[in-house]
């Protein structure tokens, strides 16, 4: 508690921004944790509080549980964390794969996830839910500015950036991304610009599609800058 408690104070004096923290046994419940007192908090669970704090939480916040899985977990008449506990091992294990372990676990506060510090950026990223919905020939400005955005960002890392990204979710909450892996990486915001919005032109949807959410990133990050040139690629996924 004093170290998160110093984490915060140094952030508030050397940035001039509030952060919030989470003090727990394991990473999963300190992450919980952090979220509690937002924007500008620190929370404790202490672990003779494990089970009491997680009991009433909706399945939903445990980490990895989305829509698909809330939904087969609500199937199952499972809401809380308390009803997911009394859910045993093989059940769970029979309806979710390997992952019914991991609920299982979860369940009662166990996490043997590792914490790394200082890892390397996967990725940089920067999104924007709008206020309504927009179709696709509205969203070249709020590209322009997130990329930038992410340009921003970029200039801090020391490592090169191959793969453009771009991002949407739908009125309907689909989320599609598409993906290119130019010959050369992107070396300047206007290159960065001009490869998210081919990205945009190329996934070819249909006009009067509506789109809530919309980002862009830079990931497959390279630690020389004198790797070896890779052959175009463009990619797609829907998800």
């Amino acid at each position: 508690t004093r170290v998160a408690s110093a984490i915060r104070e140094q952030i508030r004096i050397e940035l001039q921004l509030t952060a919030s923290a989470g003090v727990a046994t394991n990473k999963f419940l300190a992450k919980i944790a952090s979220d509690w007192r937002k924007p500008n908090g620190l929370f404790v669970i202490q672990p003779y509080e494990v089970e009491s704090f997680l009991s009433p939480l909706p399945v939903a916040r445990l980490p990895g549980v989305g829509k698909v899985t809330e939904k087969r977990l609500l199937d199952m008449s499972i809401r809380s964390v308390a009803d997911l506990r009394e859910v045993d091992e093989q059940r769970l294990v029979l309806r979710f794969g390997s992952y019914g372990t991991r609920l299982y676990h979860l369940a009662r506060g166990i996490d043997p996830s590792v914490v790394v510090p200082n890892r390397p950026t996967r990725s940089i990223s920067a999104e924007d839910t709008f206020e309504q919905d927009a179709r696709i020939t509205e969203i070249e400005p709020m590209i322009r500015r997130l990329a930038e955005k992410v340009w921003n960002s970029y200039q801090k890392e020391m490592r090169l950036a191959r793969t453009v990204v771009l991002k949407f979710k739908t009125g309907d909450f689909r989320t599609l991304t598409r993906s290119q892996t130019p010959a050369a990486p992107p070396d300047s915001y206007e290159d960065l610009i001009c490869i998210a919005l081919e990205l945009r032109d190329r996934a070819a949807f249909d006009p009067s599609q509506q789109f809530r959410l919309v980002g862009v990133g830079l990931s497959n990050f390279q630690e020389s800058v004198d790797a070896p040139k890779q052959e175009g690629l463009f990619e797609s996924k829907d998800s």
